[in-house]
């Protein structure tokens, strides 16, 4: 395959059918259930990206993002179930696609589409709240990247949808069922946020020198004003104690 051809890069299986699938990538009140994050900027954000910024082929079911090298690609596997394809122009196929200066895009990118196939599977139709955190050690700390530093990197040896219980780092104990894994990046369920999800992912040293970091965005569903900004009050109090070096100007791709 040629440098000028699209490569795939990151392949994910939704259990809903294709014209719904094809529906939530195109309808920013349905977007902004899975992409992104809770911020002033994210309905900007998606119309520059998903509206502004794309070409849309509706018979193909092709994405593509304008100023990017990425697209998506759907296809009908039958049985409600399709296959999301994000694929990169000139990519190769090989951890190069994943480090380096493509492991922002990459990483980002997987977990809007781990949390566009949460949200499809577990709560269709359903409006979030969600908060995030990012940062990275700073210069001479001896400390954790995010996922050993919350304590929830034991996940990463269960096999998804296996249930879990256990403490992290802010104080919760959470419950709930391991939805992906992945080299940098573990997402799980967590009951207490209303069936919600917790992404968390490692930076490398190299992309956010000189010792790494990381960030965690946590999705909850149903929970009153009370609940959701104690536990952002929680998790954001731990963060900034465990990674006190914020990342500024980060856009959401």
């Amino acid at each position: 395959m040629s440098q000028s051809e699209h490569k795939p890069v990151i392949e994910i299986t939704i259990a809903a059918p294709i014209a719904t699938v094809w529906e939530a990538l195109r309808d920013p009140a349905q977007i902004r259930r899975w992409f992104g994050w809770d911020a002033d900027t994210l309905a900007d954000e998606i119309d520059y990206i998903f509206v502004d910024h794309v070409r849309p082929d509706e018979a193909a079911h092709i994405l593509a993002f304008e100023g990017m090298p990425d697209r998506f690609e759907l296809t009908d596997l039958g049985g409600g179930r399709t296959r999301l394809r994000l694929t990169r122009l000139g990519a190769t196929g090989d951890e190069s696609d994943w480090d380096g200066p493509n492991e922002d895009m990459t990483e980002g990118w997987k977990a809007f589409l781990e949390q566009l196939r949460f949200a499809m599977e577990h709560h269709p139709g359903e409006e979030r709240r969600t908060f995030y955190l990012a940062g990275h050690l700073a210069e001479g700390a001896d400390a954790d990247l995010p996922r050993a530093a919350l304590g929830v990197d034991a996940l990463a040896d269960l096999v998804e949808d296996a249930h879990y219980s256990l403490k992290v780092g802010p104080g919760d104990t959470l419950a709930g069922k391991v939805w992906h894994r992945s080299r940098r990046q573990i997402s799980f369920s967590v009951d207490g946020f209303g069936d919600g999800l917790v992404l968390v992912t490692d930076f490398s040293a190299q992309n956010r020198p000189p010792h790494g970091g990381g960030s965690v965005i946590v999705t909850t569903y149903g929970l009153d004003d009370a609940a959701f900004d104690a536990a952002h009050g929680r998790w954001a109090a731990w963060w900034k104690t465990n990674f006190p070096e914020e990342i500024k100007g980060q856009r959401l791709a």
